[in-house]
This record gives C-alpha cells, structure tokens and sequence, in this order.
C-alpha cells in the first residue's frame, strides 16, 4: 500500500508541471540537500552533541567529495539551543522555515524535540536520530520520526532487572530533572522495581543547573536506598555520584540511561565515576578498538576533528550514515514520500556502534540494550538485552 501511495504522489506532482518530483519537497534542488541540526553546543548536555556534529560533518565531506548523492552535494546548518527550550523553537522556526532545510538529524533534547514537532512536520521534514531516547520520539504519527536505538524507559527497566538480579537490591530510587527526559527515566526504573516485588523508597528532583547534591545523597542515604536511577546532565551525574562516595556511601549502586553513557562521564580523573552503570542503545567504542572499521574510524575522527573520538562522535557518525543511506535508496527524484519508503527498508549493521539496525515501520533503528560499567576510565560492556531476539 506505502508503495502504491507514494507512486501516486510522484504522479501528481509530475501531471501538475513539476517536471521533477524533487521540486515537491523543500530544501531539495538539482545540486543539493540542505540538513539541519538543533542541538546542545553550550550547555548540560553539548558533551553528547559537539562531537556528533563533527561526526556527521566528516561523513558529509566524505559524501561530498566523493560526489555527493545522486548528483546533489549536502549543505548541513547547524543551531546551538543551549538546552533552553525557548531557543529551541526559535531555531527551530529559523531551519525549517528560512533555511528550508529537507530533514534534521541530532536535535538534542526531549523537551527540545517534543516542541520541534509540529514545526518540522507542517513541512514533512523528517527528524533522524535525535539526540534524546525517549518514547516520545515515536509516539503519535510517526511519518516524519526516525529514532535511533532503545528508549530510556526500556533502557532503565532492563538496568535495574539485571542489577536487582546481580546484587540482591530490595530499594531503589531516583535522582531527575523533572522533564519529559526525567520522568521518562524515573518510570521506567518505578515500574521495573513494583514488577519485581522491590520497595520505590525515595526520589529525587532537580533543575537543569543543580550542582550541589549534599541534602539530596544523604536523603537517599538514609533511604537505605540499593539501586539510585539518575537522570541528570552530564556534569550533574558526574558531581552526584562523586558526592556519594564522598559522604562514605559505598554500598549502593547507581545507574543512568544512554543519557549518562559517555565518555565525560568514564574519563573523570582519579576514578571519581568507577563503578558507575549506564544502560544504553549502542556499545561504547573505546573497548572495541580491535575491530579494523571501528579503530580505522577513530583515527579518521581525530584526525578530522583535531580530538579523540568519544561518545558524541558515534552517535554523530551513526545519525548521519542512516541518513544517507536513507538518502541514497530514495533515489533521484527525493520527496519527503519517497524518502520515507526508502527509510521503512533500510537495514544495516551499524559496526561503530555495534547495533544491527532495522529501521522498518515503526520507525525504530535499533532496539539493543546494552548495560556497562565504568572500569579503568572506560566503559565495559557487562551485559545486553536484544528484544529483536527474542520476539
């Protein structure tokens, strides 16, 4: 049916004088895709998002060099929203309605993201590997959504099943910021610990610019809290986890989504962040240099960038290569519809992030979950729940 309607579109288009049906869809023209980004440069989170934009622009060069796709070279604008949501919609407005960009890959936030919606979707431009896992990236219609891996709900309640299994946890608990980010982290590790027979014994809220964690670890200290599921910023996490083995608390485990799962996070000096979990949609690629794509990639990054690959850079690298990919099975005559029918059959193994995706309809790439450790300033993969694989 998705076949027969979009052949339909093309039709039209063409019996209207169009001539081409790239014509029918914005920032599309004879010799070029215009991509836009709406990220965090400056501000809780620019640790996820800096290197992914100098990610996704080295494979842009790359694609540019070496052509381009289907005869068109692609122009990437990128806006700094500083996690502020207001911003946000302006750089929104500014990308989708002056610039006309053809589709938006890396907007970080779910906040962010969640806003962007309507703007992106009144011009059918689609939203590819946001920067943000929350459910709500594929919730309602889904047409112009492309998220890339597992959700931090799915994440959180996989983290803690295998925690409370390999550690014997009877309390668990939360430290968030009280978003649509936040409450979605907190929920999932709720429901997972009441579906398991464990006690909810405290949480946690905080603002975005929250430094001081002193009153909220000893309130869940004093909760005999096993298991605490954080969903902070980067700094954030790092400073809170800190403070706890500060105040002595030694005997409780804490553990993020792919929102704490990064390389800022491992490479705290003097193992402030050891022992930390992160539960993400993808492996971190540090402990994986001995596979030849993955190092080969890495020294392309650094050299490129001028600094070492780090978390940020795969996501950058995946979000990208999914989008063109996408872009080039859409063929020459590029439409919002034909470039969605190429992204419903898009399957690859994503070998930097060590993820088979499988885009499909649902629109989800990947749903992995993998559960790591931070262990000598790295993070290494402890174990993974593959829903694909058990279907």
């Amino acid at each position: 049916m998705r076949k027969t309607i979009t052949r339909s579109i093309l039709a039209a288009a063409t019996a209207v004088g169009m001539g081409s049906a790239a014509y029918a869809t914005q920032g599309v023209t004879d010799d070029e895709i215009v991509i836009g980004s709406n990220g965090d440069l400056s501000g809780i989170f620019a640790a996820f998002n800096v290197g992914a934009i100098k990610a996704a622009q080295m494979l842009f060069d790359e694609v540019n060099e070496n052509g381009g796709i289907h005869g068109r070279k692609i122009r990437f604008v990128v806006e700094d929203h500083g996690y502020q949501v207001p911003k946000a919609v302006q750089n929104f407005n500014k990308l989708v309605n002056s610039d006309q960009v053809f589709a938006m890959i890396l907007n970080l936030g779910t906040p962010h993201n969640i806003a962007g919606f309507p703007i992106m979707e009144s011009k059918e431009v689609a939203n590819v590997g946001p920067l943000t896992a929350a459910r709500q990236m594929l919730e309602g219609d889904i047409a112009y959504k492309y998220a890339g891996f597992s959700s931090y709900y799915d994440q959180l309640r996989a983290g803690v099943k295998h925690l409370a299994s390999e550690k014997g946890a009877k309390e668990v608990c939360a430290m968030y910021i009280p978003s649509d980010f936040g409450k979605e982290i907190q929920e999932g590790a709720k429901e997972e610990a009441e579906e398991l027979g464990l006690t909810w014994a405290a949480e946690t809220t905080h603002k975005p610019d929250e430094q001081d964690f002193v009153g909220s670890i000893q309130k869940l200290k004093d909760a005999g809290c096993d298991i605490v599921a954080t969903a902070l910023g980067v700094r954030q996490t790092i400073v809170a986890y800190g403070t706890a083995k500060k105040l002595g608390w030694t005997d409780v485990t804490f553990i993020g989504s792919s929102a704490g799962f990064n390389t800022a996070v491992a490479k705290v000096p003097e193992g402030v962040t050891e022992g930390y979990y992160a539960a993400a949609g993808w492996v971190d690629f540090e402990d994986r240099l001995d596979v030849p794509e993955v190092k080969e990639w890495a020294e392309q990054y650094q050299a490129y960038a001028g600094q070492p690959a780090d978390t940020a850079a795969q996501l950058g690298y995946s979000a990208a290569k999914t989008l063109v990919l996408g872009l080039e099975a859409a063929g020459k005559d590029l439409t919002s519809a034909t470039f969605r029918t190429a992204m419903e059959g898009l399957k690859y193994d994503d070998v930097i992030n060590d993820v088979p995706i499988d885009v499909g309809a649902d629109h989800q790439g990947g749903e992995l979950i993998v559960i790591s450790k931070i262990e000598g300033g790295k993070w290494v993969e402890v174990a993974r729940v593959d829903p694909a694989s058990s279907n």
